[in-house]
């Protein structure tokens, strides 16, 4: 417990709120994605809490696993050099920002799928029913927003994966992560993955980050 304690409040909170949320999930599945997690604005599902609910809610443990590990790691270092409150308002801007670029991407596919409806494309109508049905969740966003805010502070740190075990610098690895996401969006692959999510979220914590360097404001709520 001693040791539970010495986490920054608002990472620890934060963990703690999406393992209880997870657990609700398990609970009662249908309820809980139905209403908690994100749909697309025009979907007869979708309500306004889920731009936040969303963030909280995880496809399954190994999804959970890795974005609690992530905020455990990159979320403790953020929040002790940046203060909790700009931490959680960093937190939040990047999951939001994430849900912009996602929702424009698919505002851009919506409007594709609807003039091949119109065309008679085959499997056009099918795909489009599918985009207002399926719902977005996760934290990833906000994590990759959190992982941006690491390499733009300690740009040099070494960080090494669990695998492949390969140290690289924080910067470097932050390139390499939006390459490969930048790619696999472009691409289309149909993975499951909200990739210009994940690239929302690290745009948006740049762009803060930015702000508050030129404010000259990013330390000023420091905590030890």
């Amino acid at each position: 417990m001693q040791y539970y304690n010495r986490f920054p409040p608002a990472t620890k909170n934060l963990i703690l709120i999406n393992i209880l949320v997870f657990v609700a999930t398990l609970v009662n599945e249908d309820f809980m994605l139905r209403n908690f997690a994100l749909f697309y604005p025009t979907s007869p599902y979708f309500h306004w809490w889920q731009l936040l609910s969303h963030m909280f809610m995880h496809g399954g443990f190994w999804h959970l696993f890795f974005n609690m590990y992530s905020l455990f790691i990159f979320g403790s270092a953020v929040e002790r050099t940046i203060g909790t409150k700009k931490f959680l308002i960093l937190y939040f801007v990047s999951g939001l920002g994430a849900v912009a670029l996602h929702f424009g991407v698919m505002n851009i596919q919506t409007a594709v799928l609807a003039a091949q409806v119109q065309k008679g494309v085959q499997g056009a109508l099918e795909s489009y029913a599918a985009i207002k049905g399926v719902p977005t969740l996760g934290a990833s966003g906000a994590i990759y927003g959190l992982l941006l805010s690491y390499a733009l502070l300690y740009p040099q740190n070494r960080l090494t994966l669990i695998f492949p075990p390969i140290s690289l610098s924080a910067k470097t690895w932050v390139i390499i992560f939006a390459v490969i996401e930048l790619f696999t969006g472009v691409r289309g692959v149909s993975d499951g993955v909200a990739h210009f999510a994940h690239l929302g979220g690290m745009l948006f914590a740049w762009g803060l980050i930015w702000y508050w360097k030129k404010k000259r404001c990013l330390y000023d709520d420091y905590i030890n």
